[in-house]
């Protein structure tokens, strides 16, 4: 059972964490609301866990220009 970070504008893998000895509280995931939960915590088959994030460089540009806040994927 692993935990993955993705970027959900880009979808680059941010990082993973292959030993989950980890609690939900210690990764803040009980700070997320329900809906925030269901739309960036997903599971698969084998138990790992898939979680969307930002990037560096999705962020960086979502701060150059905030218009892009509207969109799902911006970068091509």
């Amino acid at each position: 059972m692993a935990l993955h970070y993705n970027c959900r504008h880009c979808g680059v893998k941010v990082g993973s964490i292959d030993n989950m000895s980890l609690h939900s509280e210690s990764l803040g995931f009980h700070l997320l609301t329900d809906q925030e939960r269901q739309e960036m915590i997903s599971y698969n088959q084998d138990g790992d866990i898939f979680v969307k994030t930002i990037c560096e460089d999705c962020q960086e540009a979502l701060s150059r220009n905030p218009d892009l806040h509207q969109y799902e994927t911006f970068i091509q």
